[in-house]
């Protein structure tokens, strides 16, 4: 794997650190770009989990990129780096620098596919409404209409670190349990990233992706509400239930890989 970092946008570097995994024996396809989620990285969600090598082993190389505050990026003291439309800017500017080419009808490894998780596939629904030069096909892992970083009781959370109790919203409870989860989390840095979607809340009708989609989620997944909907509004979309998958485990489901490879392909 090569790993390294994303160059500066207008002047201001992110410190993103962007990961390469090329495949021994490559199709003629474009590179898949992996986003993860909330709280996790690059490195929890897509190669401990086992998708780099199996993607590898369909022949796909992949590019991934840790958000700001998560994996190996840095955390910025900027609020505004953690922003969706500023770090949909960092992200195309990793694709530019892993010289990622606009789609060509005579160039089938032309463009960048998308599989996201969670957060990452928030990120890759508005990317591919803004983005449609260069994307060609996109599975979303985990995604639904509702944005409960927007709706995350900040001033709850900061109670509970601080000594105080629980917050009361389940969401809330559980988004911040995936935040304490990783080993090398910046708390604070995550809630101001938390801070800043709240200033950018999603709105999948406003930007509809056109390109073919996969929507994928477990049939217990409580954070995939309105699935159907995002199947209804994007033009191209179908969609791929995991039985007895949850939020946290549907990533790791056999049956999602297979569907990703074969939807990609």
């Amino acid at each position: 794997m090569d790993h390294h970092a994303v160059h500066a946008v207008e002047g201001v570097d992110p410190h993103l650190s962007i990961t390469r995994s090329d495949a021994a024996d490559p199709r003629p396809l474009p590179p898949i770009l992996l986003l993860h989620g909330f709280g996790s990285s690059s490195r929890q969600n897509w190669i401990d989990t086992g998708w780099v090598r199996f993607l590898g082993d369909a022949g796909r190389s992949v590019i991934m990129v840790d958000l700001p505050a998560h994996g190996d990026s840095a955390a910025p003291d900027d609020a505004a780096a953690y922003a969706p439309s500023r770090m949909r800017a960092d992200i195309l500017q990793a694709l530019f620098d892993e010289r990622v080419l606009p789609l060509r009808e005579d160039d089938r490894t032309s463009g960048v596919d998308i599989i996201g998780y969670s957060l990452g596939s928030r990120l890759a629904w508005e990317f591919g409404a803004t983005q449609p030069e260069i994307v060609r096909r996109m599975v979303l892992g985990g995604p639904g209409t509702g944005d409960p970083l927007a709706a995350f009781d900040l001033e709850g959370a900061e109670r509970f670190l601080a000594g105080g109790a629980p917050p009361q919203d389940p969401a809330t409870a559980d988004l911040l349990r995936m935040a304490q989860a990783g080993p090398h989390n910046d708390l604070p840095s995550l809630l101001a990233m938390v801070s800043a979607i709240k200033t950018e809340p999603f709105d999948p009708r406003g930007a509809v992706p056109r390109m073919p989609l996969l929507l994928v989620s477990g049939d217990q997944d409580e954070y995939s509400g309105g699935i159907e909907d995002l199947g209804d509004w994007a033009p191209q979309a179908r969609i791929a239930t995991l039985p007895g998958r949850n939020h946290a485990n549907a990533i790791t489901a056999r049956a999602f890989k297979d569907a990703a490879v074969a939807f990609l392909g």
